[in-house]
C-alpha cells in the first residue's frame, strides 16, 4: 500500500520545525523546490496495492536514491547521513527534524527492485526538465564508456576454486553427502599455482590448475548423479554457468567471468593503464551547448560502438519524444552516415577550407568535452564499480548516476545565483553605510 507523505507546512510544539532553523536559500532547498514530486508520485503510484501495510513515502525513498548518488555515499552511510544532516531531511518533505532512520538500508534495495529500470528513467526525465534555459537537443554528443562490475580480476584458477566452493555450499543445503569436499587439497593446489610465471615451478603450477579443473567436473557430475530431478531443476541455472566457467577455452565467446555476475562483458577500451574492464558497456548522449546528459543506454555484451547507435538513439526518442538532427561522435562509429534520419558526423579527411574547415574543427574538439563527464559520472557519481545486480542493476545504477550528474550542475546553479545577489546586496548595504556616514 502507498505511503502519505508529509505536511511541511503543518507546525509541531514538541519537535523542532526544520524551517526555523536551516537557511532556507540553501542550494538543497531550492533544488526541493524545483524538483516535481507529484509527478513522480503519480508515475510510481500504479506499482503500489490498495491494501496491506503502508510503505514509505514515494519521495522519501526517490529522494534517499538521488542524494545517494549527489554524495557519492552507499545505502548504509545515506542512512546514517540523513539523521544528521537536516537538509536531506528537509529535501525528502520532513517538517520536523527527525532522530530516527527514515527506513532500513534494505528498503532501498526493494524499492529499486520494485520500479525496475523501465521506471527509473522518469528520474533523469526530471532531472532533465527542470534545468534551468534553454537546452539545444538539435545537435548532440555521442560516446560509450565502461561501467565496471564489483568483482574480481577474473582467472581459471579463481573461476574454478569458486565452483569447488559452490558445489560444497549447494550439497550442503540440499543435504547431500560428497564422497570428499577438497577444502585441504584445494588449498594446497591454489599455492602450487602461485609460481606459474617461474621457470623452475612452472610445470608444477600448470599441473595444479588442471587438477582444479578436473575436481571442480568431478564435484559437478557427482552433484547431478545424487540430486532428485526437483533438485536438479532448482539449481540448473548456476550448475550451467559453473559448467561453462569450468570448461572454457582462451578463444571461446561470451564467456564467464564471475560465477554470481554472469553477464559481465569483458572490455577493451585502448586505456594504458587499465588494458581490460569487466562489466557493461553504456552509450551516454550530451548537449552540445551545455554539459547536460539528455539520455543513457546500458548493453549486454560487447558490441561494437557503432553498433550501439540505434538503440541510443531510440532511447533518446522515449525521453524526448523525437530524435536529434545530428549526432557528433569520435572514429569508432566509422561507417555509419545516417541512422533514423539523424545526421552522423565524425573525423574524417575532407578538403575543406576556410569557415567551413574551422567549423568543422570547433564541433569535434566540443565532443572531447563528454570525456571529463565519463570521469566525474565514475568519480563523483558512483559509477566507477557497479555494486547493484544483474543488468537490472547495471541500468539503474548508470541513469541514477546520471540523474545525480544533472541535479549537481543544477545545485551548482542555484549556489552561484544565491551568492551573486548576496554579493550584490552585501554591496549595497556597504554603499549606502558609507552615503549616510557622510
Amino acid at each position: 500500500m502507498i505511503g502519505k507523505g508529509n505536511n511541511q507546512d503543518q507546525l509541531n510544539l514538541f519537535k523542532p520545525i526544520l524551517k526555523q532553523f536551516i537557511d532556507m536559500r540553501h542550494p538543497y532547498v531550492l533544488l526541493a523546490e524545483k524538483i516535481p514530486w507529484n509527478e513522480l508520485e503519480k508515475e510510481y503510484k500504479e506499482m503500489y496495492s490498495n491494501t496491506g501495510r503502508p510503505a514509505k513515502s514515494i519521495r522519501v525513498m526517490v529522494s534517499l536514491l538521488i542524494l545517494k548518488q549527489l554524495n557519492n555515499l552507499g545505502d548504509e552511510t545515506i542512512i546514517e547521513q540523513w539523521i544528521q544532516n537536516p537538509y536531506f531531511q528537509y529535501f525528502s518533505g520532513e517538517c520536523e527534524f527527525q532522530w530516527q532512520k527514515p527506513c532500513d538500508p534494505s528498503d532501498l534495495v526493494h524499492f529499486r527492485n520494485r520500479i525496475g529500470e523501465d521506471k527509473i528513467r522518469k528520474i533523469l526525465e526530471v532531472s532533465i526538465n527542470v534545468q534551468e534555459g534553454k537546452i539545444d537537443k538539435k545537435d548532440v554528443l555521442v560516446d560509450t564508456t565502461a561501467q565496471e562490475k564489483n568483482i574480481t580480476y577474473p582467472t581459471d584458477v579463481k573461476l574454478r576454486v569458486k565452483a569447488i566452493e559452490k558445489c560444497n555450499k549447494i550439497a550442503e543445503k540440499e543435504g547431500i553427502l560428497l564422497r570428499q569436499s577438497y577444502k585441504r587439497t584445494t588449498k594446497s593446489l591454489v599455492l602450487m599455482q602461485r609460481f606459474s610465471k617461474s621457470n623452475k615451478q612452472k610445470q608444477k603450477a600448470e599441473k595444479a590448475k588442471s587438477k582444479l579443473k578436473t575436481i571442480s567436473n568431478r564435484l559437478l557430475r557427482e552433484l547431478r548423479r545424487k540430486m532428485t530431478e526437483e533438485q536438479v531443476m532448482e539449481n540448473e541455472e548456476i550448475l550451467r554457468i559453473m559448467e561453462k566457467a569450468v570448461n572454457q577455452k582462451i578463444n571461446d565467446k561470451n564467456k564467464i567471468y564471475s560465477l554470481h555476475e554472469p553477464e559481465v562483458a569483458c572490455i577493451a577500451k585502448g586505456k594504458a593503464h587499465k588494458k581490460y574492464e569487466f562489466g557493461s558497456k553504456l552509450s551516454l548522449v550530451l548537449s552540445k551547448d551545455k554539459n547536460l546528459i539528455l539520455s543513457v543506454s546500458t548493453f549486454t555484451g560487447n558490441p561494437n560502438d557503432g553498433e550501439t547507435l540505434e538503440e541510443t538513439l531510440k532511447e533518446f526518442e522515449k525521453i524526448h519524444g523525437k530524435l536529434p538532427k545530428k549526432v557528433i561522435v569520435d572514429r569508432g562509429y566509422q561507417g555509419k552516415k545516417e541512422v533514423f534520419g539523424t545526421i552522423v558526423q565524425y573525423p574524417k579527411n575532407q578538403r575543406l577550407k576556410g569557415y567551413e574547415k574551422q567549423k568543422k574543427r570547433n564541433e569535434f574538439r566540443r565532443r572531447a568535452a563528454i570525456e571529463p563527464v565519463f570521469s566525474h559520472l565514475k568519480y563523483d557519481f558512483r559509477m566507477l564499480r557497479n555494486y547493484l545486480k544483474g543488468h537490472q542493476g547495471d541500468v539503474i545504477n548508470s541513469v541514477l548516476a546520471c540523474a545525480a550528474f544533472n541535479f549537481k550542475r543544477l545545485y551548482r546553479q542555484l549556489g552561484s545565483q544565491l551568492k551573486f545577489l548576496l554579493d550584490i546586496l552585501e554591496q549595497f548595504l556597504l554603499l549606502r553605510k558609507q552615503n549616510l556616514s557622510f
